[in-house]
């Protein structure tokens, strides 16, 4: 899955399944993204910054999954992790386990946006749910995150009315509204 640009130097990118050794750079990834994502929402200190601890974390989950079909897929520019994207099954009550697979999530390295790496995760990740034997996907939005919203929809994602609050620290001071998108899956 590489392709090539003519007129200009050839930039290898493509997604492939993780390995426990991306655990570093996957965390990496997650630690620069994640102020950015939830900026205005939680203070700074609320983000881990610790991309050591984090990796641990990674690296046990991409070891042992609690589930085969939880998948980390990572999407590449030569060799260097510049995203990831998490795909299980969904675990809303009113979704069906066997058909209903969830995008967990999609986080892009804040510096690597708009170079069609969204995309090629995207599609990986909705091929991946589709090799899992799922006939529909689900994914949650912030939604006052109008890109990632319009990214998904411009996809062939749609919203399917379903929404929820989380609570983001636990003491319900702090609170986000998703709404849930959904899309078949061939």
């Amino acid at each position: 899955m590489t392709h090539s640009h003519s007129g200009g130097p050839t930039a290898d990118v493509s997604v492939r399944v993780a390995w426990a050794d991306d655990a570093d750079a996957i965390a990496a990834v997650q630690v620069r993204a994640w102020p950015e994502l939830y900026a205005g929402l939680l203070p700074a200190e609320a983000f881990p910054n610790d991309v050591e601890a984090v990796a641990a974390q990674w690296r046990q989950s991409l070891a042992r999954p609690a589930d085969a079909r939880n998948r980390v897929l990572v999407a590449l520019e030569r060799n260097r992790v510049v995203g990831f994207a998490l795909t299980c099954p969904a675990a809303d009550p009113d979704c069906d386990p066997v058909a209903d697979g969830e995008l967990a999530e999609v986080t892009l390295d804040p510096a690597e946006r708009a170079k069609g790496h969204g995309s090629r995760l995207l599609q990986a990740a909705v091929d991946t749910l589709a090799a899992d034997r799922f006939s529909r996907a689900v994914t949650w939005v912030n939604a006052g995150d109008d890109a990632l919203r319009t990214f998904l929809t411009e996809a062939g994602w749609a919203p399917d009315t379903a929404h929820r609050e989380l609570d983001l620290d636990g003491t319900g001071a702090t609170t986000v509204k998703q709404v849930r998108l959904h899309t078949a899956i061939a």
